[in-house]
């Protein structure tokens, strides 16, 4: 007996989300949890996240693009990270949506668990399961600190912990954080905080185009 293919939706019926390389890995992991068959992702750099300013335009473009391409449905995989509001603007400008909350580290924690320890937090440097596995080469080497080690008090000398914000339970990356912690010289504090209110924020948006 001949085995039934699944027919790929239009691409008008297809969910794009437009995220941060940071979250890809994440992103894409919901989609597979959740069984989220129409849901495509597309990346922007994820060393946007040293430089918020460039985001809202390069959404912005990218937003256009897929519009013209023929999707309908676009969501933005950020959080305001640090555009101070530009990238809600591109949002409104297009009648799309994005993750809600400051950055990645508050939707990892869920907003409401965020809520209570913000303010704590603020002398805290987080780390994701990303930044674990791209520490050298987002921090180590961009900073210099492999050949001036002496530096990291320049640097990070304002901190006082290192919270490890964990999406999975993996013994490397553990020993990353806690590593990266003794180098910097800060306290060391591991949340496993799992995928946070982003597996929500997808299955809404991907509703959101089953309705439509």
């Amino acid at each position: 007996m001949a085995t039934k293919q699944k027919t790929k939706p239009d691409i008008a019926d297809r969910l794009l989300v437009i995220g941060c390389g940071m979250i890809a890995r994440e992103v894409l992991t919901v989609k597979e949890r959740l069984g989220l068959d129409h849901l495509e992702l597309t990346c922007l750099p994820a060393d946007f996240h040293f430089r918020p300013d460039r985001i809202a335009p390069v959404m912005d473009k990218a937003i256009t693009e897929a519009k013209a391409e023929g999707y309908q449905h676009i969501y933005v995989g950020y959080a305001d990270c640090g555009t101070g509001g530009l990238l809600d603007r591109v949002c409104e400008r297009h009648g799309v949506e994005r993750i809600a909350g400051p950055h990645c580290f508050a939707f990892y924690q869920g907003a409401e668990a965020y809520a209570k320890v913000g303010e704590a937090d603020m002398m805290s440097f987080y780390m994701t399961d990303f930044l674990c596995r791209q520490f050298d080469a987002f921090f180590i080497k961009p900073l210099g600190l492999d050949r001036h080690p002496e530096l990291v008090t320049d640097y990070f000398g304002n901190y006082e912990k290192l919270i490890y914000l964990a999406q999975t339970d993996d013994p490397a990356l553990d020993k990353v954080a806690e590593d990266a912690a003794r180098m910097l010289g800060l306290v060391y504090e591991r949340r496993a905080t799992g995928y946070g209110d982003l597996p929500q924020a997808l299955a809404n948006a991907a509703s959101a185009t089953a309705d439509h």
